[in-house]
């Protein structure tokens, strides 16, 4: 009987076992999970960088929009949708490379089935939820104040103060001249650079370059004008200066002194046809005419200053073309055709429009004139511009010397003077001073010469550069030398002597005979009085049409 209990199981026994086999945990296969490459980016690391490039992101899309609106003018808006900002956006995407490169290296430590595909943040831990409240503060103060402090560096990087003053003191001569010259309220960033990010960009890579240079002490000296890769007036001097505005004629006094004992005044007052207009307004006239309003001026120069000028090209509102070569020149057609051409601008006449440097001549003048320098000083103009025309190797160098040989030149040829007008004459040495201050950088080698101003005539060729007579076309027709066609002279008066104009032309104080047709400035120096190319003695004696009654003599 206990055999056949032992043969036959006991059904209870046996549901009893099986709840609990049922009941008994079973062991769940683990399957690997497979890590791809962005599997890797779910990490603190990679989600920061992340956050740092969508926020540039979205940062480049609102200020685009804004650009795109046109509601602010802002040269800055370029750099920061350009080059800040995308950036700050390679930062971030580079700090994603950095955390999964982390990871990579955290996840070969570990088995399969110990790496959690996302990382763990308990918050219902206190301490974790006070560390993550910490970190998003902070993560949000961090990239207001540093996105408001990289707008605030940049912009100061374009300010007056450091172009002229704290990184650029190469820029010196600039900088000097900049703040006594009629755009001394425009900073530098709306001629050089203007607004958009093209230019903002290219302004920044030259920028690059030129550090290059400073640093390793290879900068030209001087800094070499006109600058060929400038941005075109029509994007920057246009904005306030636009080339179809009428002008009409202005009124324009010219003051000068004598190089004689009582540095006798002469004037000069001019009526300056400067015109302008457009063709829906009227013909364009005037010096104007020039702007591209109706016509196109296009000139080949062979030199780095443009003033040796061999063809001038005139196409008119119809299309019609008119060529003019230099009289006697070799300039062949091929030549011609090979040649850089520059069509001409603002800058070909107003060449130093915000950095003007004065010649020694003009300058005293200009103090003279204002009350700066005392006439009764016997022979202050003479003097005052010899001692500023000397060669200096240094600014230091130059202001010893000025005071120097101004006191010796009255002390030992006028000691009455110098006995009784010391103040006078001290004043004259500070003046002197300022004026070698302010237009003469022998560091840097800058001054009249190098820096030549375009308009008028008078110390460079200036309107001569094609309005001498000598450029002509094949048809017959000749670019004009004629006072008339730029301004007519008003009155003259010459050492106190008035002189009648010539209808409305200028008339020289002398007869200057065939030498009249001379340029200005073949005669006309800034630095020192007239000094005949041949020694004729004392000239004061004679005419210059005594001797100059031929054509080429």
């Amino acid at each position: 009987m206990t055999e056949e209990n032992n043969d036959n199981p006991d059904p209870e026994n046996e549901l009893a076992a099986n709840e609990e086999e049922s009941s008994a945990p079973v062991a769940e296969e683990v399957t690997p999970l497979k890590y791809g490459w962005r599997s890797l980016a779910r990490n603190y690391v990679s989600f920061v960088g992340f956050a740092i490039a969508i926020a540039a992101l979205v940062c480049i899309a609102l200020l685009f929009l804004l650009e795109l609106t046109g509601s602010t003018d802002q040269p800055y808006l370029g750099l920061l949708i350009w080059i800040l900002f995308p950036a700050v956006m390679l930062v971030g995407i580079l700090v994603v490379g950095l955390g999964m490169l982390v990871e990579r290296r955290r996840r070969r430590k570990f088995a399969a089935e110990e790496i959690a595909e996302y990382p763990v943040l308990d918050l219902n831990d206190p301490k974790r939820r006070r560390s993550l409240i910490v970190f998003l503060v902070f993560s949000i103060v961090f990239l207001f104040v540093s996105a408001f402090g990289a707008y605030h560096a940049y912009e100061f990087t374009e300010s007056v103060t450091f172009c002229g003053q704290l990184c650029h003191e190469v820029m010196q001569p600039e900088f000097v001249s900049y703040g006594v010259a009629p755009h001394a309220e425009i900073k530098c960033v709306e001629c050089h650079v203007g607004s958009g990010a093209e230019w903002y960009a290219r302004s920044k890579l030259n920028g690059v370059r030129q550090l290059i240079k400073v640093s390793f002490n290879t900068y030209d000296r001087p800094i070499k004008t006109p600058i060929h890769n400038m941005r075109p007036p029509n994007d920057t001097c246009a904005k306030c200066h636009w080339a179809d505005k009428y002008h009409g004629e202005k009124l324009k006094v010219f003051t000068d002194y004598g190089y004689d004992e009582q540095s006798t005044m002469s004037e000069t007052r001019l009526l300056i046809k400067v015109g302008g207009g457009s063709p829906e307004t009227g013909r364009p006239s005037g010096i104007h005419w020039h702007m591209n309003l109706a016509n196109e001026v296009t000139y080949v120069s062979t030199d780095e200053k443009r003033q040796d000028i061999r063809w001038v090209q005139f196409r008119d509102i119809n299309g019609n073309l008119t060529q003019y070569f230099r009289e006697g020149s070799t300039f062949t057609e091929q030549q011609i055709a090979e040649a850089d051409k520059k069509q001409m601008d603002c800058i070909d006449c107003h060449s130093r429009p915000a950095h003007i440097y004065l010649s020694p001549n003009n300058a005293v003048d200009n103090s003279i004139t204002a009350g700066k320098l005392d006439r009764s000083l016997p022979f202050l103009k003479k003097t005052a511009v010899e001692v500023l025309s000397k060669d200096y190797q240094t600014t230091e160098q130059a202001l010893a010397t000025i005071s120097d040989d101004f006191h010796r030149y009255y002390r030992e040829n006028h000691p009455d003077v110098y006995a009784t007008d010391q103040p006078q004459i001290n004043l004259a040495v500070a003046e002197i001073k300022r004026i070698y201050r302010t237009y003469f950088f022998p560091e840097m080698k800058t001054d009249w010469r190098s820096h030549i101003d375009n308009i008028g005539h008078f110390n460079a060729q200036g309107c001569f550069r094609c309005h001498d007579g000598r450029m002509k076309s094949p048809e017959g027709k000749v670019i004009r030398n004629d006072c008339a066609i730029c301004h007519v002279t008003l009155s003259q008066s010459f050492r106190g002597t008035s002189i009648e104009p010539d209808n409305g032309r200028f008339r020289h104080p002398l007869d200057l005979g065939t030498a009249g047709n001379y340029n200005c400035a073949s005669c006309h120096k800034g630095d020192r009085s007239f000094s005949h190319p041949v020694n004729l003695g004392d000239i004061s004696r004679f005419s210059c049409n005594e001797c100059h009654k031929e054509e080429g003599f």
